[in-house]
């Protein structure tokens, strides 16, 4: 990752440990000034690097009982009544989410050209080990889960109510894309769709080492290893807006 790097070896050292131990995270805004860089672009570029370096290859399934749910991230929010708006220029993520007793355990988060079945399907195959149990708010999108061999437990809030159960439907995923929200409104004010992903890594890998973030620190210089060299035009390719102020 630090390959034909012109920054001091010391600087990536601070930006993953100021990255991995800072419970907000940082901006590149802050990162530059924190290292005293004198450009912004040497900073958003470290940032962006380490993010790629965040996804363990060799990462288990998720196990056990897990919650599935999507989001929009993005867009028009304003006079929403609930569910997915059809209006808003967003873009669709989809969370799964562990279940550890009332807690939560490990997520994964990725972004989804739609909210069809196959493409729910493929997130969960890729996801989530077969012999889980995977909990969904809607049972449609989700069908071919059983018919694959899942153990698919739709549920929904309404017949919760109805069987006189108060508690809400699949809290942790829920949590989670309501902690996501707010740290990348927080940290970050603004991300385009185009780099949403890399964002969506950073999250993931902060909450699955949220109680241990010198080991997460740890972790990511050893990750660093693992991953080929990217380049900035390769990070500036995947779109516009890519040096949005974040």
């Amino acid at each position: 990752m630090l390959h034909k790097t012109h920054l001091p070896l010391q600087y990536w050292f601070w930006a993953a440990y100021l990255m991995t131990t800072s419970t907000p995270g940082i901006s590149a805004v802050q990162l530059q000034r924190q290292l005293g860089l004198s450009r912004y672009e040497s900073a958003w570029t470290m940032l962006h690097k380490l993010r790629r370096a965040m996804v363990d290859p060799e990462r288990t399934l998720l196990m056990g009982e897990v919650e599935v749910d999507e989001c929009e991230v993005g867009g028009v929010e304003k006079g929403r009544s609930g569910g997915c708006s059809r209006i808003a220029t967003a873009a669709h993520v989809v969370v799964a989410v562990e279940v550890r007793g009332q807690g939560s355990g490990r997520i994964r988060m990725q972004v989804i050209p739609d909210a069809s079945g196959p493409t729910l399907y493929n997130f969960v195959y890729e996801t989530v080990a077969p012999d889980a149990v995977v909990h969904t708010y809607r049972g449609g999108p989700y069908v071919l889960l059983a018919k694959k061999g899942y153990d698919h437990r739709p549920r929904s809030q309404r017949a919760a109510k109805r069987t006189g159960d108060t508690e809400p439907v699949m809290p942790r995923v829920h949590r989670a894309i309501s902690n996501f929200k707010s740290w990348l409104r927080g940290t970050h004010r603004a991300v385009s769709n185009e780099h949403l992903q890399v964002y969506l890594d950073e999250f993931v890998f902060r909450y699955n080492r949220r109680r241990s973030p010198m080991s997460a620190f740890q972790s990511l210089l050893g990750l660093e290893s693992n991953h080929d060299p990217t380049t900035l035009r390769e990070i500036v390719a995947q779109g516009p807006g890519s040096t949005r102020r974040t």
